[in-house]
């Protein structure tokens, strides 16, 4: 039995799809315990990752867990895993943790997460994906508008990765245990600016779509609307700065999955009913 944590998440729905494909069984743990989307014979379970307490029942006869980082209850959470039998975690982590910058909240989670997976005596793997195909859903109020999308760091090019890609090296790791004790560099197979990533939107939609890149005090004004000011400062470190390049193509998804990692204009045709074509 794999425990997925995050299962109705972008990633971690991947992840889930991606074992129950192997024939292994899955237990799907969300905040709500949905069922909806799941894989027929995926067993559905309510925890929230802040309340240890709430997921020490999930762990009941599991061999494999996928975390994800940056929650309250992660160390007891680890401990209770070990008791219950666990053999193997699985961590979703950030491309940002070699640089080691502790100075920016964003990496220092994630480290603080890498460290707590160490020292708890379970068998462990990293995820370190670029950023996600699916952050380009943060354009859809804009393209629900018009043809117009305005973003941050236009000149900054991401080899942005499918969560899909994600989701099966995940499930390739959680069944084998092939990579054990190793650290996983993830990218998708082309490093994009935002402008690019919309020109193959609008080739997938149909829609001749326009790109303008925010200015800096558009794009913190933005960005603080959504995050906290310390993951704000910790992305214009990133993109802003320069602290962090995500545009070197990995081959990491096709030596662990047999097969090359899939392009933006797949991810975008599988949702182009969620942007809306013409």
């Amino acid at each position: 039995m794999i425990l997925v944590t995050g299962a109705t998440g972008n990633v971690g729905s991947q992840v889930v799809r991606a074992v129950a494909a192997t024939g292994t069984p899955v237990r799907a743990l969300s905040r709500s315990g949905a069922t909806e989307g799941l894989p027929p014979g995926v067993e559905a379970v309510a925890g929230d990752l802040n309340r240890f307490e709430t997921v020490r029942p999930a762990l009941s006869g599991v061999t494999g867990v996928f975390l994800l980082p940056g929650y309250a209850g992660q160390q007891q959470i680890l401990a209770d895993a070990r008791v219950a039998g666990v053999r193997r975690v699985v961590l979703l982590s950030s491309s940002s943790v070699p640089g080691g910058e502790e100075s920016n909240a964003v990496t220092r989670y994630m480290m603080e997460a890498e460290a707590a997976v160490r020292a708890s005596g379970i068998a462990w793997t990293f995820l370190r994906p670029c950023a996600f195909m699916s952050n380009a859903f943060e354009w859809l109020e804009q393209l629900h508008k018009g043809d117009l999308v305005r973003a941050a760091f236009p000149s900054v090019r991401a080899a942005v990765v499918d969560p899909y890609d994600i989701g099966e090296v995940a499930a390739r790791v959680l069944v084998s245990g092939a990579h054990d004790g190793r650290a996983l560099a993830l990218s998708g197979p082309e490093a994009l600016t935002p402008g690019e990533r919309v020109r193959v939107l609008g080739e997938v939609l149909g829609r001749a779509l326009r790109f303008e890149g925010l200015s800096e005090e558009e794009a913190r004004a933005d960005f603080s609307a959504r995050m906290p000011a310390a993951y704000v400062d910790a992305f214009f470190r990133f993109y802003g700065e320069g602290t962090l390049d995500e545009s070197p193509v990995r081959d990491t998804v096709e030596k662990v999955t047999g097969r090359l990692p899939r392009a933006f204009s797949e991810w975008a045709a599988e949702h182009a009913g969620v942007f809306g074509g013409r």
